[in-house]
C-alpha cells in the first residue's frame, strides 16, 4: 500500500488538508503560527509549550486559548499556567518520567481525536527541532512512538525543517507546495534498511542495506513527487 502526503499542505492558506496542532516548548515562527493555529481541528500545548503561546500571543491572549494543556509541569510558567486555568482551557498533569511531554501529549491527543470524532488527515508539531541536541533527538523517538499511538502522519515543523519518519512500505511525498527548499534529507535511525529504493530525487537511491549515513539530497525538478520504498 503506497501512502501518500503532502507535508507542507498544512501551511497553505488554502491546503486541503485536515489536522490537529501540538505546540512543544521551543520558539516559533510567526507566520506557520498563525497558519497552523487558524486551521487546526485541536490545538493543545505540551507543558512549557503554554509559555511560548502565551507570550507571542501577548495582548491577544484571548484569542488563542488551547484546547488542552498537558505535562509534568515543570516547564510552564506559574502565571501562564494560572492564566489559562481562569480561561477554562483543560490542564492535565501527567507524571509518568518514562515518556518526553511531547509523546505525553500525542497520546491524550489521539484520545480527543477519538472521543470528538474528528476527520483529520495528519497530526502537525510546531518545535522540536531547534536548541539542544537531546530534545531534538526526544522529538525523533517520539515519531517512534507515534506509531503506536495514532494511525496519523505526524510530522514535526520549526523554522526551515520538516522532519517526517517513513515507516516500511512504500510512500509518495508531493512536495509541491511552492513552500520547500531544494534540499531533501534521507537518514536511516533505529535500525538498518533492508532495502531503500527511490525516485524523484536528483540522486536516487537502490541501497542493500541501508545502515549508516544520511544523505542530503534534491528533488528533481520543482513541485515534484518523490516514492520511498523502504523494506
Amino acid at each position: 500500500m503506497e501512502r501518500a502526503l503532502t507535508p507542507l499542505d498544512c501551511l497553505l492558506p488554502a491546503g486541503n488538508l485536515k489536522f490537529c496542532l501540538l505546540i512543544l516548548n521551543q520558539p516559533f515562527n510567526e507566520g506557520h503560527f498563525h497558519c497552523l493555529w487558524s486551521k487546526a481541528a485541536l490545538r493543545a500545548c505540551a507543558d512549557g509549550g503554554a509559555n511560548h503561546l502565551y507570550h507571542f500571543t501577548d495582548g491577544s491572549q484571548d484569542s488563542f486559548l488551547p484546547d488542552y494543556i498537558s505535562g509534568d509541569f515543570d516547564s510552564i510558567q506559574p502565571e501562564v499556567k494560572e492564566y489559562y486555568k481562569v480561561k477554562g482551557c483543560e490542564l492535565i498533569e501527567t507524571m509518568d518520567q518514562d515518556l518526553t511531554d511531547f509523546t505525553k501529549c500525542l497520546q491524550i491527543l489521539q484520545k480527543k481525536i477519538e472521543k470528538k470524532g474528528l476527520q483529520i488527515d495528519m497530526i502537525v508539531t510546531l518545535g522540536g527541532l531547534g536548541g539542544r541536541f537531546d530534545q531534538i533527538m526526544a522529538s525523533v523517538e517520539t515519531l517512534f512512538h507515534a506509531a503506536n499511538i495514532t494511525p496519523f502522519p505526524v510530522i514535526v515543523i520549526q523554522e526551515c525543517s520538516l522532519i517526517y519518519l517513513l515507516q516500511p512500505g512504500k510512500h509518495k511525498l508531493h512536495v509541491d507546495t511552492g513552500l520547500e527548499g531544494a534540499w531533501c534529507g534521507l537518514i536511516p535511525i533505529g535500525n538498518p534498511c533492508e532495502s531503500v529504493t527511490t525516485t524523484g530525487l536528483k540522486w536516487n537511491l537502490t541501497l542493500r542495506p541501508w545502515v549508516g549515513r544520511g544523505d542530503r539530497n534534491d528533488a528533481a525538478a520543482p513541485k515534484a513527487s518523490g516514492i520511498f520504498d523502504l523494506l
